[in-house]
């Protein structure tokens, strides 16, 4: 039997966790043993899961403190390797719900390819909760992507969702290579973790899972879209949802951050026989770096403004945000 602990980190969105745990009750686990570790996160008031989602098989781990999609994540990782050593970890928002066969397919395509690092699943905006609502008819809504694999686009220091607001009409059906995995929802082997380490604390929230993916790259494994295995995400639920202070506060941060950090790996990577040329490359993006910090320090809201200095001054991981 293969084992699997999936991972899901709570923070003061009870209903929103409890139908995560719902919908994983009916899922389909054929030749898997499945623990579901659900790390309460310092909410304000405890967690609670009622006894029919309980069982021999669920565990509630409690934090006094909130550690971040981060940390949060690296607890549950760590009870989880000592108590289950497990052939696989899932890493599960708790504001999504699952298609009962999406864990099956994805450990498949883990099985399949021996230099799988990560595998992500197709993902949809939950019903009613897509950016552009009003584009959509009832009908289609639930059909609106929300990942369809990952791209970096490092000309413009961003990173992106494939796919997102389309209406799936096929056109993403093929499992294909993607440059990041989203935290949303990763199932990484133990053996790939051992190697590549586990998420940054440094990132407390965003762009914790491209730094991740990165790493596992680095460390000679690939990514892989999975769009067989079906996830509905109702999207930044426990940060205050797109746009909110936290999220302009640790996506300007993070964003600073991560391409500092990883230009040497991009461009000393991409073009190794001309070292005049890798120098030249690094220096412009080091200065477009700066340049997009400067932006946002004078243009930018009092929160936008906040992460971009605190990059400056090197202050990570948890942060307060008003």
């Amino acid at each position: 039997m293969t084992s699997v602990a999936i991972i899901i980190v709570h923070f003061n969105t009870d209903e929103e966790t409890l139908e995560c745990l719902e919908s994983l009750s009916k899922i389909k686990h054929k030749g898997l043993t499945v623990h579901t570790y659900v790390v309460d996160n310092g909410s304000k008031n405890p967690l609670h899961i009622p006894e029919r989602l309980m069982s021999k098989t669920t565990k509630l781990i409690r934090s006094d403190a909130n550690l971040g999609f981060t940390n949060g994540n690296n607890l549950g990782i760590t009870v989880a390797l000592r108590e289950l050593e497990p052939d696989y970890f899932l890493l599960l928002n708790n504001d999504t719900t699952v298609r009962p066969d999406f864990l099956e397919k994805l450990v498949a395509a883990a099985v399949a390819e021996p230099k799988l690092g990560m595998a992500v699943p197709k993902i949809y905006f939950y019903p009613g909760r897509e950016f552009h609502l009003k584009s959509y008819t009832p009908a289609e809504r639930g059909n609106v992507l929300w990942f369809a694999g990952g791209s970096i686009d490092w000309a413009n220091l961003d990173a992106f969702h494939r796919g997102v607001d389309e209406l799936d009409r096929g056109q993403f059906d093929n499992i294909s290579e993607t440059e990041f995995a989203t935290g949303c929802c990763i199932l990484i082997p133990r053996s790939v973790l051992e190697r590549a380490g586990s998420l940054d604390p440094r990132y407390f929230l965003y762009l914790e899972d491209v730094d991740w993916s990165l790493r596992v790259k680095q460390a000679g494994f690939e990514l892989r879209f999975v769009p067989e295995s079906v996830v509905w995400h109702k999207n930044a639920g426990s940060s205050g949802g797109a746009g909110s202070p936290t999220h302009q506060y640790y996506q300007t941060r993070n964003r600073l951050f991560f391409f500092l950090k990883y230009a040497q790996y991009h461009f000393l990577s991409s073009d190794k026989k001309n070292e005049f040329s890798q120098t030249r490359k690094l220096v412009w993006f080091y200065l477009r770096v700066l340049k997009l910090a400067v932006e946002k320090l004078m243009m930018g809201n009092t929160n936008v403004r906040r992460g971009a200095l605190d990059w400056l001054l090197g202050h990570m991981g948890k942060q307060a945000v008003y």
